[in-house]
């Protein structure tokens, strides 16, 4: 089954509303992992997401260095590679902050006008903008200019209002004050009174979240933030229960406890990123601490080839990740719900 098209992108989203589960956003940086995620999501039977973040696009590049380029690369690679299973796969790029607009999300955005243009789906199913380093009126001005651009393509954005805490890609946002990491319940009516009409879109609301992992406590989540925000657009608007499609940042490490409360307020996407890159390295790390005599030509000897070929332990990496992706679904409950049965 190819990427799923944006009807279904939509159906999987409110269907989880609906139903209280999520589906897991995991990161990837090339064929390896590309296709470690989408094989776990086949074994589970669930849809799911890929997702690509600035930095990622710019490794997949090598020293070219170049992100728009690398998410290219890995989008087109991901049509070839989903069309192969029965799981409904959704193509999405992570946090751009204002500073890559230009040289990121733009050169995408242009990739699917030409494709739509020619009777083809678009390169992405939809699109992160991150201005959360903004005030908000600029935050949403910038968004709401980007959400009518990505509409009209049959896509989906993403935005954050509050600030993730950690540090991913090179940005680091420990030092930001403690009470950025909360979304206020005015911020999240702000945001659906300034998104809703243009067409679906997924709100990233900040309730603590930190990238990374961190030991039990280090991170103090409130999903309650949530719930607020949730029931603050429903008593002004009159909508029906949860009617914004959150999103959870910083989801490794993060406790079944939360991740579940998290899901009765209406969150329909969790990104799951370090927990998926240590899967991948742990493997890698046994094979080669394992085989150590082998991986190595040590005093004149040459090694074993068998071990020091990438593909041994690449291919363990990539069953660690796999089998990571398909606990994110478990715990996210969209295990056995694709919607191609």
């Amino acid at each position: 089954m190819p990427i799923a098209r944006y009807d279904q992108y939509c159906e999987m989203l409110n269907k989880a509303r609906q139903g209280r589960y999520a589906f897991p956003a995991i990161n990837v940086t090339g064929l390896e992992t590309v296709c470690a995620a989408i094989e776990g999501f086949a074994e589970a039977e669930s849809d799911g997401i890929i997702q690509v973040s600035t930095g990622g696009s710019e490794h997949a590049t090598g020293s070219i260095k170049d992100m728009a380029l690398g998410a290219q690369i890995i989008a087109e690679a991901a049509f070839h590679i989903a069309a192969r299973y029965n799981v409904l796969i959704v193509l999405h790029t992570d946090h751009c902050l204002p500073k890559n607009l230009k040289p990121f999300l733009d050169p995408l955005i242009q990739v699917s006008r030409q494709r739509v243009a020619k009777g083809l789906p678009p390169l992405f199913n939809g699109h992160m903008f991150d201005g959360s380093v903004l005030t908000l009126k600029e935050n949403l001005e910038i968004s709401i200019r980007y959400h009518r651009q990505l509409a009209e393509l049959n896509m989906i954005i993403e935005i954050e209002t509050g600030v993730v805490g950690g540090e991913e890609d090179g940005h680091d946002t420990s030092g930001v004050a403690k009470e950025k990491l909360y979304t206020s319940a005015e911020d999240m009516v702000e945001a659906y009174e300034k998104m809703h009409s243009i067409g679906p879109y997924m709100l990233a609301a900040t309730f603590g979240n930190v990238h990374g992992v961190y030991k039990p406590g280090n991170v103090k989540l409130n999903p309650g933030i949530l719930r607020d925000g949730q029931a603050a657009v429903k008593e002004k608007h009159g909508t029906d229960d949860n009617p914004l499609r959150l999103v959870f940042h910083g989801g490794s490490g993060s406790s079944k406890k939360q991740i579940e409360e998290s899901l009765g307020y209406g969150v329909v996407k969790m990104n799951v990123d370090t927990d998926t890159q240590y899967a991948f390295t742990r493997p890698v790390v046994d094979h080669i601490m394992t085989n150590y005599s082998g991986v190595l030509r040590i005093e004149g000897e040459m090694g074993n080839k068998k071990v020091y070929d990438p593909r041994s332990y690449l291919k363990k990496g990539s069953a660690g990740m796999r089998e990571r992706v398909i606990e994110a679904v478990r715990d996210l409950h969209s295990d056995g719900k694709t919607l191609l049965g």
